[in-house]
């Protein structure tokens, strides 16, 4: 079996994926120190490959990453906006939302019509904000909690609202900042947003803007939004975090190019970059 050729630009969601526990580009899952991902991000840096960031963060958020990883693009918001040139070039993807509401953002549609209330009562002590982050995005609404995100979605088709999609970006700590019903499970992040918002759907826009084809491309995730990542690029790499998730294993059984790192977090990124090499 022949080796697959370099990749000609690497995508990679950022929490739970390049960088682990709080944030931290130095620690391992388990709270190590390491520097084997700055290790492996300078080798992608001296190879040339250019280096996208893809995530569920705004885009201020990921434009200033973008900046302190010497990346050379950000999507933002799960695929809302694709950025280049340190943020000074933008485009923004609608998806499902429809026309009748004009230039107006995903959540300001969301705010009109009430929605994020609506799913709170239907879901008492299961969902509430993703406080305080979730004060500046635009594209979403951004929750935090414990439901089937395919049930809330055959809601919303019941209320006429089909456009609209809720998914599932990873797990998240118990801080005090929660305010759920008791649970053993880990809450989870959600984006409530229009269908056709994807960062797949991102990557693809892009690799046309750039002239590069999937094949060109490998992508690195831990969640299952980034399996969205899988048709727009020739290889998809779960982090070993990630694939521990209730459910994934089936998940990852349908998509055909993706991989699983050995480590979780920054030590499966860098597994995964340096196979990308």
């Amino acid at each position: 079996m022949t080796s697959p050729a370099p990749a000609r630009i690497v995508y990679t969601d950022l929490d739970g994926t390049m960088v682990g526990p709080r944030g931290s580009f130095w620690h391992t899952a388990a709270r190590q120190l390491t520097d084997d991902p700055a290790a492996a991000l300078l080798d992608l840096h001296r190879a040339g490959v250019p280096l996208v960031l893809v995530s569920g963060r705004t885009h201020e958020q990921v434009v200033e990453a973008a900046r302190i990883f010497a990346a050379d693009g950000a999507i933002a918001e799960l695929g809302a906006t694709v950025s280049w040139d340190a943020g000074r070039g933008n485009h923004r993807l609608r998806g499902e939302l429809p026309a009748e509401f004009g230039d107006r953002t995903p959540m300001a549609v969301i705010t009109e019509l009430g929605l994020v209330d609506r799913v709170f009562a239907e879901h008492p002590g299961q969902l509430e904000w993703h406080a305080p982050w979730h004060t500046t995005h635009q594209a979403d609404a951004l929750l935090r909690g414990r439901v089937d995100p395919l049930a809330v979605d055959a809601w919303l088709n019941q209320q006429g609202l089909g456009w609209l999609t809720l998914k599932d970006n990873g797990a998240l700590p118990v801080t005090s900042r929660t305010t759920l019903d008791d649970d053993p499970r880990p809450p989870r992040v959600y984006h409530l947003m229009p269908r056709g918002i994807s960062k797949g759907a991102a990557i693809a826009w892009d690799l046309d803007r750039r002239g590069l084809s999937p094949a060109d491309a490998v992508a690195i995730g831990d969640s299952v939004s980034d399996l969205e990542m899988a048709p727009a690029v020739g290889r998809l790499w779960i982090t070993a975090n990630g694939a521990a998730v209730d459910g994934m294993a089936e998940l990852l059984a349908a998509v055909p190019n993706a991989a699983v790192t050995d480590g979780a977090m920054g030590e499966g990124w860098a597994q995964a970059v340096r196979a990308a090499l």
